[in-house]
């Protein structure tokens, strides 16, 4: 592997390859994280639409399968703030797609997810298990919270999307930081969505971050196989995240709608939308991201209580055999996914990294 001067995170981090594989809520799964880690990579599981007794749980079922090292990420978003008036002029909005569906819109909203900021068991429980690593996305945590995890030996990643989210989060004291360039999918880490978006791509991110920070950088965002995980080692990176790559893996929770639309033309137009979940996030082109291209954003309520709209839709939709309203997640090198069982994935990634560092 190209030298780096922060080489001695990979040890760290438990892994042998500079491979992360993103922590996608709804997707990744623990057989995904535990496949991922027995290749020498650092296999990860989204936590934050789980309560503390699910992550547990999800956490077992990860070693189970592997001894290696596991990241658990959480979301640290500000608390949603509820306003009726929003959320009912919402659902009156979604009307029309309700009726396609042959379906009403729910009554009303409600917080559908629990912000790690204010989650005291997710906390406890991380403290007990102690994964390897716990990662942060939207923000940065309590100083207790980091001081607490640091206590018990974790080490800390915070995903930031500029300079300024990255020295934050520095600052706060965590471990790494890792560069979300606008290429990726999923949602947008940004801090304040409401906020104006640099919309830095990965390479410019990463290179930005590199020069600024003194801590490791990995980078997010379009890397699909092993000569973007090259390219960006040689923009200084210690490591690549790679999310979307991993959708179409065996291990994948991603419902077959979702894979054949990986596989068509969708793939070729992912789209920056805040109508599924409230917050920016890159989808594929599907029923929802046309539907929202003219909508405001300052229509749209908090994230996640617009998630509970968005998922009620989904499941109407798939009632009626409609697969355009879920929440179909990805980065901008889509077209460049394949579809294997993650180890092959991993042996391929491993494979293409060697042939374009050497």
């Amino acid at each position: 592997m190209a030298a780096s001067p922060y080489s001695p995170l990979l040890g760290r981090l438990g892994i042998r390859l500079p491979i992360v594989q993103a922590p996608m809520a709804g997707v990744s799964s623990p057989a995904m994280a535990a496949a991922v880690s027995n290749c020498g990579g650092l296999g990860s599981l989204g936590v934050g639409a789980m309560t503390a007794p699910q992550a547990r749980q999800a956490i077992h079922q990860f070693r189970e399968l592997s001894q290696g090292p596991l990241n658990v990420n959480v979301f640290v978003h500000r608390p949603a703030q509820a306003h009726p008036q929003k959320e009912s002029a919402w659902l009156q909005r979604l009307d029309s797609q309700f009726g396609r569906a042959n379906a009403q819109p729910p009554a009303n909203l409600r917080e559908v997810y629990t912000s790690f900021l204010v989650d005291d068991d997710m906390l406890a429980m991380l403290v007990e298990e102690k994964p390897q690593v716990v990662s942060f996305h939207f923000g940065v945590p309590r100083p207790d919270q980091l001081a607490a995890l640091h206590e018990a030996g974790i080490v800390l990643l915070g995903s930031a999307t500029n300079t300024q989210e990255a020295k934050a989060l520095e600052t706060a004291g965590v471990d790494a930081i890792v560069a979300q360039g606008y290429e990726a999918g999923g949602h947008r880490g940004v801090f304040e969505p409401d906020d104006e978006d640099s919309r830095l791509g990965t390479f410019a991110l990463t290179r930005l971050l590199v020069r600024t920070l003194g801590i490791p950088v990995i980078a997010a965002g379009g890397i699909m196989d092993g000569a973007g995980i090259a390219a960006v080692m040689k923009l200084g990176a210690v490591a690549a995240q790679l999310g979307t790559a991993f959708i179409a893996t065996d291990e994948s929770l991603a419902d077959q709608a979702f894979r054949e639309r990986l596989f068509s033309d969708a793939a070729h137009h992912t789209v920056m939308t805040r109508v599924i979940s409230g917050r920016p996030a890159r989808s594929l082109a599907n029923d929802f991201t046309h539907w929202g291209a003219t909508v405001p954003d300052n229509a749209v309520p908090d994230y996640p209580i617009t998630y509970d709209a968005g998922k009620a839709l989904n499941a109407a939709g798939k009632a009626a055999g409609l697969t355009g309203y879920g929440a179909q997640w990805a980065g901008q090198g889509a077209p460049l996914a394949r579809a294997l069982p993650t180890h092959a994935l991993m042996r391929e990634l491993e494979h293409e990294l060697e042939l374009a560092l050497h």
